[in-house]
């Protein structure tokens, strides 16, 4: 078990996404509103070095914002 604690994993949660021109991003001021593709009831996306793990949902409790894993993402080979 020793050995799995020096891996390293990058974990990234979406909560949506946009596409917009270099141009529309680059006059984007401090206090813009990025429209996103996805509505606050839509589960977000847990990755793992890229690769979808699964969706969830976010909580927040005594100030702390937080993901909870609500469905485990089965990759088919």
């Amino acid at each position: 078990m020793d050995s799995l604690t020096a891996i390293e994993v990058d974990i990234t949660v979406e909560l949506g996404s946009a596409t917009m021109p270099i141009h529309h991003l680059l006059r984007l001021g401090r206090g813009a509103v990025i429209e996103l593709d996805t509505t606050e009831t839509d589960p977000m996306r847990i990755y793992a070095n890229k690769t979808l793990v699964a969706r969830g949902e976010i909580r927040v409790e005594d100030g702390r914002l937080s993901v909870e894993v609500t469905e485990k993402h089965v990759r088919t080979r």
